[in-house]
């Protein structure tokens, strides 16, 4: 398996301390809202990227977490270490750098040790003094120059202040012309309460450290898009924060996290719920499935720690042996599964782990698969004759002395796949009944890993209006 990030294109990096605007800026470059900007510091942990545009420019802007700290040695914060390891990262990928300052604080100390770091890396560095929007605050610009990058860029990302003159600056060097309309990648959301392994499975499939893994619950706070190409096929990898349940959301910071997880479910091509196979399916587990149904995007349940999981049950396995007739584990635990997550029967599902990276190399073969399977197409009579036989071998329920009638089906050309049917009364289908369709449907065509969609369409009435007898013929008296 090959992955390489696409990075074709110049990047511009975004780095400075916590909570200096970093990720105001992040959005204002990239003119929509990607990033979670919050006053709490330390929001951004992962590194976070988008394309943008500037004049004839094309480029990747790339924002990092908070640099907290230069030498590792003065703390014992595991994830302030990861930050600033992605950040490293960011500086050593990048074409330029926009170091941001804030001017409300003025000069600290750690801006000098970035500062110094920066210079050391050889890379283009444009010093923006963010939260400049009024006079008095544009006074305090010039304390900045002592750090040794001029000139001084004066800006409010929020208010989008001062982008002109940082931008046109920081992309002169990059290449002119808009790059090329790019193929579309598959979008897959990684999607699962907190601590499953989400980002640990990204950075198994990468085969290196690319997003931030810890055991602490809730270390991916924002959406991370990874781009990688798997066999010439491009995919964006979308890592997203674990998705609590809504009574355990202490911030507003959790808040924004959930709410931008939820957007990459509703947005993505497919979406990966990753499960602790220790802890089985959880209710939490099924209302993130049911949120996946919901949205109607193409679906694969990974079950993650397998590894774990065979261990604990090596006596059963043994048991097995002696046994032959009797369910493996796996069988047990895959029936037990589907029964919990009914409404997802259609979705592959593959045992992985992690750690050990088991089973991985198969999660992409099945990706392809469900894409192949979101173009499959029913041709019109085929599709036709086929919800013929099913009327007839099982007939609708009769409901207020009438039964459910189709008349006419068609596939729209549509991604998931969706079939259109000309009725007599919408109302007279029963979900039993739609399920049952659904299954014919899928037994026919198959549509592993998508969901199938019916919309129904009432037959339109003709009604005839009777005109009056002639007078032709007749003589008026």
């Amino acid at each position: 398996m090959n992955s390489s990030p696409q990075l074709s294109i110049p990047v511009l990096a975004i780095v400075g301390r916590p909570n200096v605007g970093k990720s105001a800026l992040f959005n204002c470059i990239a003119k929509r809202r990607i990033a979670i900007v919050h006053e709490e510091a330390g929001v951004t942990r992962d590194r976070v990227s988008a394309r943008a545009e500037w004049g004839d420019k094309t480029f990747e802007v790339v924002d990092t977490g908070g640099i907290a700290f230069m030498d590792d040695e003065r703390t014992g914060d595991v994830l302030a270490v990861a930050a600033k390891a992605q950040a490293e990262v960011a500086i050593e990928m990048a074409s330029a750098l926009v170091m941001v300052v804030d001017v409300q604080a003025g000069v600290a100390p750690l801006d000098w040790e970035i500062a110094k770091k920066l210079r050391t890396s050889g890379k283009p560095v444009f010093l923006a003094v963010n939260k400049v929007d009024n006079n008095q605050r544009a006074r305090n610009v010039n304390e900045f120059a002592e750090l040794g990058f001029e000139p001084l860029y004066p800006i409010a990302a929020i208010h989008g202040l001062g982008m002109e003159a940082l931008l046109d600056a920081a992309t002169e060097k990059f290449s002119a012309g808009k790059a090329d309309e790019p193929v579309k990648p598959t979008s897959i959301a990684i999607v699962g309460r907190p601590n499953v392994g989400k980002s640990s499975l990204i950075n198994a499939i990468l085969e290196r450290e690319r997003t931030i893994v810890s055991n602490i619950p809730g270390t991916t706070r924002d959406s991370v898009d990874v781009p990688v190409t798997i066999d010439g096929q491009q995919y964006v990898l979308v890592d997203t924060a674990g998705l609590r349940h809504r009574s355990k959301i202490a911030t507003s910071v959790d808040q924004f996290s959930l709410m931008r997880a939820e957007r990459s479910i509703r947005e993505c091509d497919v979406a990966v719920l990753v499960l602790d196979a220790l802890d089985g399916v959880t209710r939490q587990d099924q209302k993130i499935g049911g949120l996946i149904a919901e949205s109607a995007r193409g679906c694969l349940i990974l079950v993650n720690k397998w590894d774990l999981a065979a261990e604990q049950d090596a006596k059963s396995q043994a048991l097995v042996a002696r046994h032959a007739k009797k369910k493996t584990f796996r069988d047990e635990y895959l029936a037990a599964l589907r029964k919990e997550l009914f409404f997802l029967d259609w979705a592959a599902v593959l045992f992985v782990s992690a750690k050990t990276r088991l089973g991985v190399n198969e999660l992409f073969s099945a990706i392809n698969v469900i894409n192949k399977e979101m173009q499959t197409r029913a041709e019109t009579p085929q599709l036709n004759r086929l919800l013929t036989r099913a009327v007839d071998a099982y007939s609708p329920p009769v409901i207020g002395g009438q039964r459910f009638k189709i008349f006419y089906a068609f596939q729209k050309p549509e991604r998931p796949p969706r079939f259109t049917l000309f009725v007599n009364d919408v109302k007279l289908l029963t979900p039993h009944y739609r399920r049952y369709l659904v299954d014919k449907i899928r037994a026919g065509w198959g549509f592993t890993g998508c969901p199938v969609l019916i919309e129904l369409r009432a037959r339109e009435r003709k009604i005839f209006i009777k005109k009056p007898a002639s007078n032709k013929g007749f003589r008026k008296k």
